[in-house]
């Protein structure tokens, strides 16, 4: 479980695959950690160099008191890369993580030549919707947001097996600070100029029943960058990587292809 100095915090990260081969850096949602990725990690081609890490105040990194700015979650990201070494990845980014990859390419082109933005926009809710949520997390706690969230990330056949438990605890058990500190930076995100300037290839992913970000939503993103391709799951919801990995690794895989990571 390797840890990494970035300035105020700890970053806990890790990585998977060939150490010398391509680098792809995955971003998770909000109320997961890096374990989200577990499916796809072990599905994708073997030769490439693939890192994830929890974001500032989930999972296993530091949790400082919130709130969080956006440009503190891409610092992050960019001080971690920096660390690591690593330019020219392709940078897949779900929900919040999607907001961070979006930060990123607007700021550092010499890191990321290929963009994957999954169940994201370039503005996700509104700031009285982020602050209501935020009010009853510090009253009630997470627990309060748990089953309201649970049917929005996934489909009513996905919830009705055992596996929405371990979902559901691992959103449950993130530090509240660090919920509330990373929901006060997507109240205050709207990415919309900086991402329509973007050219670089990107790939957008929705879910066809995701509540959180519907598909009109994240393709409404997808079409301001000149050249984007979007790709529709059918059958999932907000963590389609979750409930269709099969699916998600082919998208994900046949545009690296595309685009000459692979």
């Amino acid at each position: 479980m390797p840890m990494i100095e970035l300035g105020d915090i700890a970053v806990h990260y890790r990585e998977d695959g060939d150490p010398a081969g391509r680098p792809v850096v995955f971003s998770n949602s909000l109320g997961t950690d890096l374990r989200l990725w577990d499916a796809v990690i072990e599905r994708l081609p073997p030769e490439l160099r693939l890192i994830r890490y929890d974001k500032r105040g989930h999972g296993l990194t530091d949790a400082p008191p919130a709130p969080y700015s956006m440009g503190s979650l891409v610092a992050d990201a960019e001080r971690l890369l920096d660390q690591l070494e690593v330019r020219d990845a392709a940078f897949v980014g779900l929900s919040i993580g999607g907001m961070i990859a979006q930060g990123l390419a607007a700021k550092r082109l010499d890191q990321i030549r290929a963009l994957v933005i999954s169940n994201t926009a370039a503005k996700i809710g509104t700031r009285d919707m982020w602050a209501e949520r935020i009010d009853a997390v510090e009253e009630y706690g997470i627990e309060a947001l748990a089953d309201a969230t649970m049917e929005r990330w996934f489909t009513s056949a996905f919830r009705a097996t055992p596996e929405l438990r371990k979902w559901r605890n691992m959103m449950t058990r993130q530090p509240a600070q660090g919920y509330t500190g990373c929901a006060a930076a997507i109240a205050g995100t709207d990415f919309l100029t900086p991402t329509s300037g973007l050219t670089l290839p990107t790939l957008a992913i929705a879910g066809s029943e995701d509540g959180s970000t519907p598909p009109d939503l994240v393709r409404e993103t997808a079409n301001v960058i000149k050249g984007s391709r979007f790709a529709l799951i059918r059958g999932a919801g907000h963590l389609p990587c979750v409930e269709k990995p099969d699916e998600y690794v082919g998208i994900l895989t046949g545009f690296l292809r595309d685009v000459g990571h692979i």
